[in-house]
This record gives C-alpha cells, structure tokens and sequence, in this order.
C-alpha cells in the first residue's frame, strides 16, 4: 500500500498538512524497506513530529512546496554501509517472544534479546557512541520515552 496525501492511515488525519506528507514519506519509505504497517505508521508519525518541532519555517515551506509524498522503490536501490547511518538513533521495540535494537530507517534488527532491560542496556550504548538518540517503545507499540545522547 502506497500512501498520498488523499489516501492515507486514519491515524494521521489530525496532523497538519505538513506533518502529515513529513509521515505519509517516512511511512512509504519504511515499508518500501520491510517495515510491517502497524510498526510504519507510529514510528512515522513519530518522527514527523519530531521533524517538524526540529525544523525552521523555511525548511518546512520548502518541503511542502515540494509536491507530492515520494514513493520509494526497491529495484534499483542498492544496500550499502552507510557512513549516515552514525547520525541514526536507535530503537527498542518489542517483536514477537523477543525485544529488538533496531537504528532507525533499517527495516533488520541489529540485535534481538530476551528482555527489555537487556535491549534498553544495549541501546543506550550503541546510541552513546553514535552520539544520537533512542526511543524506547512499550510492548504494545506505543512511545514510552525519547533519550538523546547529543554531544
């Protein structure tokens, strides 16, 4: 399912139009990279506003000028180890019988454990040395808490 501006999650009908393309693309990239839509869409709102608290007003008239949300595909794309991915915070997040560490925008879990206190343990340190942030999400999907570990 490939969402617009027209057609999109009812989660995300109460966000300004802005914040709404901002998720409407974060959501369409991650399921283009194997997200599941019930963990695209909140993590995408998420980072939406966080996005949009974070921007300046030019930046955001510039993105919604920009036209319509983008659509990602697969063919073509080609999966390299990325030097950007150091500015990529990271996720705890539960899946199934385990607890995943996941940085954000991959859609393959860097490590999985038994307990979310071993996951939350790793996280803060991978986070802390890529000087990023994490978000820790409660088992039912839902934002528990945001730590930022920014130099």
């Amino acid at each position: 399912m490939v969402w617009t501006m027209n057609d999109y999650p009812s989660s995300m009908k109460n966000l300004e139009k802005p914040v709404r393309k901002k998720a409407i693309d974060i959501a369409n990239s991650m399921l283009d990279d194997g997200y599941m839509e019930e963990r695209a869409i909140p993590i995408a709102i998420e980072q939406a506003k966080e996005w949009y608290e974070n921007a300046d007003k030019e930046e955001i008239q510039s993105y919604e000028k920009a036209g319509k949300p983008t659509q990602r595909s697969k063919e073509g794309k080609e999966r390299t180890n990325n030097p950007e991915r150091l500015e990529e915070g990271e996720q705890v997040y539960k899946h199934e019988d385990v607890w995943a560490i996941v940085s954000s925008g991959s859609s393959q879990a860097s490590e999985v454990v038994d307990t979310k206190d071993e996951a939350v343990k790793r996280a803060i340190e991978i986070a802390k040395n890529k000087g990023t942030f994490l978000k820790v999400y409660q088992a039912d999907g839902t934002l528990e808490e945001t730590r930022k570990y920014h130099d």
